[in-house]
């Protein structure tokens, strides 16, 4: 899931609970009770869930975009896609992203005044080093440009440690967790301000956030600037502290002003980001004017022939309806640091599972079902993003296309790998009972909730603002925010299979009845044209 430049949208108020709305409005929905059972029977009986997860993460993981192994990847699900009889199997490209890249070797160790391995991962779009490189650390914090005339002169040859050290507090509670009652509860209460996973909205955005991170992109870049040409031989970073310290290393790619994906911009240093234990251990040894000595191995590789890259589509033919079609999505690009398996092969596998479970039932859905698994998630929602201005509408103008009309839902999984307990609705009232109806048969599953409130971060966004009927399932947080998410402990190990079974069973629940609907799902208003803010050298997300 993608946290980065993202605008919230008010939360917009529940006018009653689920059990407070007319009888009428809960019963008018048809709900195909022998479908279900069906897609019940195979999803619970005969699932592959699992199967594909791992072959996604372990044989193919990670999968950052327009990596080799993105590529791999994304093969095995035309392959699988192709030998389940689907139809329409392909990846479709799109960009240009940029280069891709690929890490090969780390090997990261103190050898004085201490010997110890290192837990490192280098930055993604960063150079490796020239072969094995020892070289002495110094603690260089290097936050204004006055500190530049400081450091002049003492850096050359260093690996340098640019952050102070912050303080690691205690796990004071389980890194682990299912929603309670009373916390569904909540989140169908009215909250003006509050969004879903993404919290309240920033002050001034998206102005005056835009312009502060082009302060500090203008900043890291002329202070990068300055680092290479006091010749360092590389940056060590401490993981960051939102993760609750929870001994997980989490790591992205290289911050703009940096580093960059275009390969006409010039390379910078190896950049690595360690445990931050360790390098607290290294910044009070330094402070304690002990020399520290760092061996550095780092053999990363730069793929220029492809710049382009791609979204996996695969469809389930629709009979009278067939021009019209209910989406099935999850972005398929993950980190470097694990395998992105919470993040997101476990969604990916439940699409490709909800595409096997509903050709294996031999339903024959109205409307045409289409799997898509977007790439470029994690740099700005860039593959669902560029779907739905090719296909749809362009945000900036709100210029639609006549495919607009005849897109009856979307449905996105990327909460980590959890158990759906129901349906952040975007703010779109008029959808609630007919999810409800589509909920009822699954309530012995803990899927109860709907939540007027939006939710951002994802692939349904793209999709809401142009004003399609996109929605992110309520998922039980589980470790995601706490220890997975965007670390080195995203693996296939911290993926419950029960979960995943459950929530592919009920996403071919709800695009099955999606696509036998008389009509495509209600919409809300038209949104106003809203074209993102530009920031030179970085890729903005969010609607």
């Amino acid at each position: 899931m993608f946290r980065g430049l993202t605008r919230r949208w008010p939360a917009i108020a529940l006018t009653a609970a689920l059990a407070t709305l007319p009888l009428a409005a809960q019963v008018q929905e048809k709900v195909d009770y022998d479908a279900v059972m069906r897609i019940k029977e195979e999803g619970f009986q005969r699932s592959r869930v699992m199967e594909y997860a791992s072959w996604l993460t372990d044989v193919h993981g990670p999968r950052l975009t327009n990596s080799p192994q993105v590529k791999a990847a994304a093969d095995y699900v035309v392959k699988e896609m192709t030998a389940l009889g689907l139809a329409n199997v392909k990846l479709e490209p799109w960009g240009p992203f940029g280069r891709g890249w690929s890490n090969e070797v780390t090997d990261v160790r103190v050898v004085a005044p201490y010997a110890a391995p290192l837990l490192a991962f280098p930055k993604a779009w960063t150079p490796g080093t020239p072969g094995l490189v020892r070289a002495d650390a110094v603690l260089a914090t290097i936050e204004t440009e006055a500190d530049f005339e400081k450091y002049k002169g003492q850096l050359s040859g260093k690996f340098v440690l640019l952050q102070p050290m912050r303080e690691v507090k205690p796990l004071m509670e389980a890194p682990g967790r299912r929603y309670t009652h009373d916390e569904l509860h909540g989140l169908t209460q009215e909250t003006p301000g509050r969004g879903g996973m993404g919290g309240p909205p920033r002050a001034g955005q998206p102005g005056n956030f835009a312009a502060e991170m082009q302060r500090q992109m203008e900043f890291r870049k002329k202070r990068m600037a300055f680092l290479m040409a006091e010749g360092i031989a590389g940056i060590i970073e401490p993981s960051p502290g939102d993760r609750g310290d929870s001994g997980s290393v989490r790591v992205q790619g290289v911050a703009p002003g940096e580093g960059s994906r275009d390969p006409k911009d010039p390379t910078t240093v190896p950049q690595v980001v360690v445990a931050v234990e360790q390098y607290g251990r290294m910044v009070r040894t330094l402070q304690k004017k002990l020399p520290v000595t760092v061996e550095m191995n780092v053999k990363n590789t730069f793929h220029d022939d492809d710049q382009m890259s791609f979204n996996v589509i695969a469809e389930l033919p629709g009979t009278d309806k067939a021009d019209e079609v209910v989406i099935v999505g999850a972005h398929f690009d993950s980190w470097h640091t694990g395998t992105g398996a919470t993040d997101n092969g476990g969604s990916s596998a439940v699409m490709m599972e909800a595409m096997r479970i509903l050709k294996a039932t031999g339903l024959k859905p109205r409307r045409t079902i289409r799997m898509a698994l977007w790439n470029g998630e994690e740099q700005g929602l860039l593959g669902s993003r560029a779907y739905v201005k090719e296909h749809y509408a362009d945000r900036d103008t709100m210029t639609l296309k006549p495919a607009h009309a005849k897109m009856a839902a979307y449905f996105n999984m990327d909460n980590g790998g959890g158990a759906f307990r129901g349906v952040w609705l975007q703010g779109n009232e008029a959808v609630a009972p007919i999810f409800a109806a589509w909920m009822e048969p699954f309530h012995s599953l803990g899927m109860t909730t709907l939540s007027i409130r939006p939710t951002g971060g994802t692939d349904h966004q793209a999709f809401d603002a142009v004003g399609l009927p996109g929605f992110q399932f309520i998922q039980d947080p589980l470790e995601y925010m706490s220890r997975t998410h965007h670390t080195n402990l995203d693996t296939y190990e911290r993926l419950v299979p029960a979960d995943l079974m459950q929530n592919a069973v009920i996403v071919a629940s709800f695009a099955y009845h999606a696509a036998m609907r008389d009509q495509v799902l209600p919409r809300k208003p038209l949104p106003k044209p809203s074209p993102m803010p530009r920031i030179p050298g970085v890729t903005t997300a969010g609607n």
